[in-house]
């Protein structure tokens, strides 16, 4: 007697050929979540990214720009200026007559704001190299609250209502009668690239090394567009925003003319997104940047900054 057994054993080549085929659709569904999801988070990675940057660039550059040209208890334009402290090395100094750390033996028309385009205006500040196109801008400006110590460091100014005393940190304070001490501060924000990565900077005043202290702020700021509200009614409002270029000498020497500014930041993502090509143009307030075709996303932030000191001036 002869048993025939017919049973299968493994799988035919067509079965293995189809189970092939789904495993390669499974597998390659799988590879599209991945890239996807990858994708997702770099982008969703460098908008946070791009946004936490402006927001913390925008917030050092308003505290700092709002309170230029506060000098302590003095109240309008000041009867009498004195400088006691040394000559400053390493200086900043500006354009205009009286435009350096501290005001010259004729005080009037001392500059407590300047700016400019680098490579665009006819001046500049020759103690930084600033990226092409961006703009600078220069401020002077007391600390607050009064100071009950002295650093030796720093630079200092005694203020009454009516007249103010420069003075260095590393001597006795000048014997103004009524007059409190505060520090003062001279200070220059500019961009200028780390490596390939554009980086917001900031000079400082100080006694052992004058406006060569620079600090790094904030990374990814790209542009700087600094527009100037100009008063022209003396009602405390700006009648006109102006580039740099446009402010008149008589605007930049006159303490109260210029009463608000508008700062527009180009921020920029660290890393490139091979992915992704930048074709947006981008305006920053009367200046357009782009299409630059390149990877890296990009955002615009902005504020517009009262300058009440000014207006209190005025």
């Amino acid at each position: 007697m002869i048993i025939l057994f017919d049973k299968q054993r493994g799988l035919s080549l067509v079965e293995l050929m189809v189970a092939m085929l789904i495993s390669l659709f499974l597998t390659a569904g799988l590879f599209t979540m991945f890239s996807m999801s990858s994708s997702n988070v770099t982008t969703t990675s460098q908008f946070n990214q791009l946004q936490e940057n402006g927001r913390i660039a925008l917030a050092i550059l308003e505290r700092d720009l709002s309170q230029l040209g506060f000098m302590g208890d003095l109240t309008g334009t000041p009867g009498n200026i004195t400088v006691s402290s040394t000559v400053v090395t390493n200086d900043c100094v500006g354009a205009g007559l009286n435009n350096a750390s501290f005001p010259n033996a004729q005080p009037i028309g001392f500059r407590y704001l300047w700016g400019y385009e680098q490579g665009v205006s006819p001046q500049s500040l020759a103690c930084i190299s600033p990226n092409s196109k961006t703009d600078v801008i220069q401020i002077k400006r007391l600390i607050g609250p009064p100071a009950t110590f002295l650093t030796a460091t720093r630079y200092y100014v005694a203020s009454t209502l009516k007249a103010i005393v420069f003075f260095d940190g590393n001597a006795a304070a000048p014997g103004l009668a009524n007059s409190r001490n505060w520090e003062y501060q001279h200070h220059v924000y500019f961009i200028r690239d780390d490596g390939d990565i554009p980086v917001l900077r900031r000079r400082t005043l100080s006694i052992n090394n004058g406006m060569n202290n620079e600090e790094q702020l904030v990374e990814g700021i790209e542009n700087m567009r600094v527009l100037y509200g100009v008063d022209n009614n003396a009602d405390g409002t700006a009648d006109s925003y102006m580039p740099a270029e446009n402010v008149t000498t008589l605007m930049w020497d006159n303490d109260n003319e210029i009463v608000s500014l508008k700062v527009f930041l180009l921020v920029r993502s660290s890393d490139k997104d091979r992915s992704y090509t930048n074709d947006t143009t981008y305006q920053l307030g009367d200046k357009k940047i782009g299409p630059l075709k390149d990877n890296y996303r990009r955002k615009i932030v902005s504020t517009t900054i009262v300058l009440e000191n000014r207006i209190l001036n005025n």
